[in-house]
């Protein structure tokens, strides 16, 4: 009989790394009704094939002013939470969560006025969490706890 693997608990915030995108630190929101997860982005620009972007905004206290290029990605038309439907780029990076390395799908999309720049939608969450509303910020305090002993 094939077991699944057991799922981590995984509260409605934490706090997340992207070591490839050399982002650290950064506050995420679990985004149930969302398929597919999304980072603020601005200066996202297609140039010979080569996506290029820049992730937060100035205004962001973590934004490091680097350039990141993706030779792979997708264009693909994602309906946000207003209903409007917009073509926006996805790219394939690492998030670092509950001190492992999982391979995240990212909408690039303006997201500055927002509260929490990074999303997570249900096709990260599927099959690796379970998502209890009441908490928060459970990988990242687990974390200190053990840094702390």
């Amino acid at each position: 009989m094939k077991t699944e693997p057991l799922k981590k608990l995984l509260g409605r915030t934490d706090i997340v790394d992207f070591p490839k995108l050399e982002l650290f630190g950064i506050d995420i929101k679990v985004d149930t009704g969302a398929y597919t997860s999304s980072f603020h982005c601005h200066h996202i620009e297609l140039e010979n094939n080569i996506l290029k972007c820049q992730f937060l905004d100035p205004e962001h206290e973590k934004y490091h002013d680097k350039y990141f290029t993706f030779k792979e990605f997708i264009l693909k038309s994602v309906k946000s939470s207003n209903g409007i439907t917009e073509d926006r780029f996805i790219v394939k990076t690492d998030i670092l969560i509950f001190n492992e390395i999982h391979t995240i799908e990212l909408s690039l999309t303006e997201r500055g006025s927002m509260t929490y720049p990074v999303l997570l939608g249900r096709k990260f969450l599927s099959k690796k969490f379970i998502i209890d509303t009441a908490k928060k910020n459970i990988s990242f305090k687990k974390l200190n706890k053990k840094a702390s002993k």
